[in-house]
């Protein structure tokens, strides 16, 4: 206890790294007596680790012997359907490999502030797994120390990466051209899209192949009605597409905006999917019990997670190789919600 009376928290390697001034994976060598350490760094490492009181606990103990049977999940969602679903298939594969799991939510896309979470998530030993679908979490990936185990779960990059890039994702371009193709072939002359954000800047994979399909059939390519991730931006888009009577058909970037759609069509009296189709992503467990049922495109977020971990247990254990990777074909689902043009 201080001179204040409060209780002082416990030194940490990285407190004992800044008195030091070395840094912390140096610690960690002099903890594990490693002989690459020159004698003099040891000997200041040793002092200041003397001076702070530091105590080898378990956590720098793992981090020193670079084996924490511990993974860090970074993420700026827990709650919508893939995310969640991401973070139950890492549970369910690091707890069949007897690994522990944290989650480290990214508040804000400032970069100080992902730059400190990431600094935290790092400070707890193990590996990370970066769910990057938005800036925060794609800001999130580039900030993570050279060094450091970690695998990214990604949106599908415009081209293959390079085996260095520990990535793994699903194919949504594919997804969306499929999605947009059934649609037209029902006889419809074009397809809206209700888009979700995009973790860059770039046109996202599912507009990608939205737009591909579009262009194959020869038909007009409209402008993508630009929501969030939740059935209110559904709504909204909904309503506005609503009262065009020349939309036929909606594709919709996941269920919940496809969900809200839905609600406006029915509040402005056009049926579905007698006057307007409409088809979602995701496959979210509520997508088949909608009235009407929604046809969507079935991704397996689970598997994915599943997939994420694996990738990084191999790097964690030295017996895999880093090799980015496409996981979970999409599969499309064709329900109620998709009938013949009304033309």
């Amino acid at each position: 206890m201080n001179v204040t009376g409060h209780t002082r928290s416990p030194a940490s390697i990285r407190d004992v790294a800044a008195a030091a001034g070395v840094s912390y994976q140096t610690v960690s060598r002099v903890i594990n007596s490693h002989p690459s350490v020159k004698q003099s760094t040891r000997e200041r490492v040793l002092a200041a680790i003397d001076e702070l009181g530091f105590r080898r606990n378990a956590t720098a103990l793992a981090l020193a012997r670079g084996r924490s049977r511990a993974v860090t999940v970074l993420t700026a969602n827990t709650t919508h359907y893939g995310y969640a679903s991401i973070l139950q298939g890492v549970e369910e594969a690091a707890r069949a490999a007897a690994y522990s799991v944290g989650v480290s939510v990214l508040e804000s896309a400032d970069e100080a502030a992902v730059t400190a979470e990431v600094q935290r998530a790092a400070d707890a030993g193990g590996g990370l797994i970066v769910i990057a679908y938005d800036p925060a979490g794609v800001r999130a990936l580039e900030a993570v120390p050279a060094g450091l185990a970690v695998v990214g779960v990604v949106e599908t990059p415009a081209s293959p990466p390079t085996d260095n890039r520990p990535w793994v994702w699903t194919d949504d371009r594919e997804a969306a051209y499929e999605a947009t193709r059934h649609l037209l072939s029902l006889g419809h002359e074009t397809v809206h899209y209700v888009a979700i954000p995009s973790s860059t800047r770039r046109t996202s994979a599912r507009t990608s192949g939205w737009r591909r399909a579009l262009k194959e059939a020869g038909a007009p390519e409209t402008r993508p009605v630009q929501s969030g991730w939740g059935p209110a931006g559904g709504h909204a888009a909904g309503l506005k597409l609503a009262a065009d009577p020349s939309v036929t058909a909606i594709l919709c970037g996941n269920d919940d905006l496809a969900l809200g759609v839905l609600r406006a069509l029915h509040e402005t009296g056009r049926t579905v999917p007698g006057e307007v189709s409409v088809a979602g992503f995701d496959d979210a467990p509520h997508s088949a019990y909608l009235t009407p049922s929604l046809t969507t495109v079935r991704l397996d977020f689970t598997g994915l997670g599943r997939a994420a971990f694996a990738l990084l247990h191999g790097v964690l254990e030295e017996s895999a190789q880093v090799t980015p990777h496409r996981v979970c074909v999409p599969e499309l689902v064709v329900r109620e919600s998709s009938g013949r043009s009304p033309a």
